[in-house]
C-alpha cells in the first residue's frame, strides 16, 4: 500500500492538476462548458470549480464530470478491490514472489509564476481556517486595511476596498480562486500578516518539498504480476 502523509500543499497541488486535466481532456473531446455542464448536470459555474481544482465541489460531482469524459474507471479502481490486499489462503497471498513498487512523482511546475501562486493558495487556506477559528483576527485585517488606505501605494486602493467588503462579508470563495483577479487580491492581501511565524514556515517548507519533486511509493500486493511507475507533472 502506498503510505504519505498528504500534506494541505500536496493535497492542494493534486487537486490542481486533477482539474488541469479534466480541462485538457473536455476540450480534446470538444466538449464547450455549456455543453459539458448540461451532460453533468452541473452549472458551468460548478464545472469551472472542477477544473480548477477546488476543494469545494463534492467527489460525486467530480466522479460524474470523469465519467462524462470516460476516465471515470480512475476512481472506480480505487473504491474497488484491485488495490486491496488478496484474501487470505488465496493463490495472491500465498505468492512468495516480491510485489512490485509502485512510485508516483509529484512536482509543482516553476514556470509562470505557477508555484510562486500556489505558494501564495495555500498561505491564504490556511489564514482562511484560521480566521474562520478565530473571528477576532478579523477585526485584526481591518485595522491592517486601515493602515494601508491611509498611507499605502494609491495603485492598490480598489483592491483594499474589495478586501474590506471581502472581511465584512466572509466571501472567500474570491481569493480562493485561480482567476487572474483572485491572484491580484492574494498580492494586495492583508490575511497572511495573520498568520503565526511557525505555519507560515510550515507551508514555505511544504512548498520548497514539492518543488524538488515529492515521491509516493510503497508495495501494490494485489497484483503482483503487474507493476507501475507513473510520473505527474
Amino acid at each position: 500500500m502506498i503510505d504519505l502523509e498528504i500534506t494541505p500543499v500536496l493535497e492542494r497541488q493534486l487537486l490542481l492538476q486533477l482539474g488541469d486535466r479534466l480541462k485538457r481532456l473536455r476540450k480534446a473531446q470538444g466538449f464547450g462548458t455549456v455543453e459539458m455542464a448540461a451532460r453533468v448536470g452541473i452549472t458551468r459555474n460548478t464545472l469551472r470549480a472542477v477544473e480548477s481544482g477546488d476543494p469545494g465541489p463534492s467527489i460525486g460531482t467530480y466522479l460524474r464530470v470523469m465519467s462524462v469524459l470516460g476516465i471515470g474507471g480512475d476512481l472506480a479502481l480505487l473504491a474497488g478491490d484491485t488495490l486491496q490486499a488478496p484474501p487470505p489462503g488465496s493463490a495472491a497471498a500465498r505468492s512468495h514472489r516480491a510485489a512490485p513498487v509502485v512510485q508516483v512523482r509529484v512536482s509543482a511546475e516553476t514556470a509562470n509564476h505557477k508555484l510562486q501562486d500556489l505558494q501564495s493558495l495555500a498561505l491564504h487556506e490556511e489564514a482562511v481556517r484560521q480566521v474562520k477559528s478565530d473571528p477576532a483576527l478579523v477585526l485584526r485585517a481591518q485595522e491592517t486595511l486601515k493602515r494601508w488606505l491611509a498611507t499605502g501605494d494609491v495603485r492598490s486602493v480598489s483592491l483594499w476596498r474589495e478586501w474590506q467588503n471581502i472581511l465584512t462579508t466572509g466571501t472567500w470563495r474570491k481569493v480562493l480562486g485561480r482567476t487572474r483577479h483572485a491572484q491580484h487580491l492574494r498580492q494586495s492581501s492583508p490575511l497572511v500578516t495573520l498568520l503565526p511565524e511557525e505555519a507560515r514556515q510550515r507551508i514555505l517548507k511544504q512548498v520548497r518539498d514539492l518543488k524538488t519533486g515529492i515521491v509516493i511509493e510503497g508495495t501494490h500486493s494485489a497484483r503482483p504480476e503487474a507493476g507501475a511507475m507513473q510520473e505527474a507533472p
